[in-house]
C-alpha cells in the first residue's frame, strides 16, 4: 500500500473542571460538572480532528466546534452544557476552514467517521454534512436515546448518518485492516477508537478511551462513564497497544500536549 498521511487538526478547544478529564475520589458526588468547584480545577484542552489522506480515500475523524459557538454559546449548547464547561473556536480552526486550508473542499471526504456523539466531537457536522458517507456505530446512536442528557441530537438532525455494526468488537472499513474502527466502550458504550495501520506500523486515535497520555501510563479513567468496568478494560487495551515496538503514537482527542502535527507512514 502507498504512504498514509494523518493530520491531527485542533478544532477549537473547551474549558472544564479536571475531575472530567481525570477521575477523582471525591465527597462531591459530580465533580466532572465543576459545580461548587474552585476554578484552580479548570483546564482547558483541545477538541481534535482527525484527516487521513488514504490511498483508498479520505476520511476525517470527528469534527470539534460549530461557528455557531462563536455567536451565542449558551444558545447554541444550551445551559447545562455551558454550565458544566466553556467552547471556544478560534477564527480559521473550524473543520470546513482547515480543510480549506489544506486544499480540500468538503465534499471531497469520503468518508466522515464520528467516533461518539458528544457535542464536543460532533457539533461541527453540518459544516462537513455534504462529505460522501457519514457514519457512526449503531450502539452509539441507540445510546443517545438511553442517555439524552450526553446528547444534543440536533447537531446531527437532517444529516444522512450512517451507521455499522461492530463485529467481534471491531468495522474493518476497507477489509485490509488499514483502517479499523475498535469498540473501545465506557465513556460511552458505542465508542470507538480508529487504528490506522501501514507497513507493518500502526497510529492509534483513542477518542475519549484516555484523556491524556498519562490517562493510560496511569491508569486513570475519564471522569464521566456509563460503564466503568469496560472504562477500565478499554483503557487497558490502549495501554497494551501502547507498548507495542510498531507503534507510532497513540494520540486521545483531548490531550493539552498534543500538537497538531501530521504523521506520515
Amino acid at each position: 500500500m502507498g504512504t498514509i498521511r494523518i493530520h491531527v487538526l485542533h478544532c477549537g478547544n473547551l474549558n472544564f473542571d479536571e475531575a472530567a478529564a481525570f477521575h477523582e475520589n471525591t465527597l462531591h458526588p459530580m465533580p466532572y460538572s465543576g459545580i461548587l468547584r474552585s476554578k484552580r480545577h479548570q483546564i482547558n484542552v483541545p477538541a481534535s480532528a482527525y484527516l487521513i489522506e488514504h490511498p483508498k480515500g479520505l476520511i476525517l475523524i470527528d469534527t470539534g466546534w460549530h461557528t455557531d459557538i462563536r455567536i451565542d454559546q449558551k444558545k447554541y449548547l444550551g445551559w447545562l452544557y455551558s454550565l458544566s464547561s466553556k467552547a471556544y473556536l478560534p477564527s480559521g480552526q473550524a473543520i470546513h476552514e482547515q480543510l480549506h486550508k489544506l486544499g480540500y473542499r468538503t465534499s471531497d471526504i469520503d468518508y466522515l467517521f464520528i467516533s461518539h456523539l458528544h457535542p464536543d466531537h460532533v457539533s461541527g457536522l453540518k459544516l462537513v454534512k455534504d462529505a460522501k458517507k457519514v457514519l457512526t456505530s449503531s450502539i452509539e446512536l441507540r445510546d443517545t436515546k438511553k442517555h439524552p442528557l450526553l446528547y444534543l441530537p440536533f447537531m446531527w438532525r437532517d444529516v444522512n448518518l450512517e451507521t455499522f455494526d461492530f463485529e467481534n468488537a471491531e468495522y474493518d472499513l476497507f477489509g485490509d485492516r488499514s483502517v479499523v474502527f475498535v469498540n473501545t466502550p465506557g465513556h460511552t458504550n458505542g465508542m470507538a477508537s480508529t487504528l490506522v495501520q501501514n507497513n507493518g506500523k500502526f497510529v492509534l486515535l483513542c477518542a475519549d478511551t484516555g484523556y491524556s497520555k498519562k490517562s493510560w501510563e496511569e491508569m486513570i479513567l475519564p471522569g464521566m462513564l456509563t460503564n466503568n468496568k469496560k472504562a477500565m478494560e478499554s483503557l487497558k487495551w490502549v495501554k497494551q497497544m501502547s507498548e507495542k515496538p510498531n507503534c507510532i503514537e497513540v494520540i486521545a482527542n483531548h490531550d493539552p500536549n498534543v500538537e497538531p502535527h501530521i504523521i506520515e507512514f
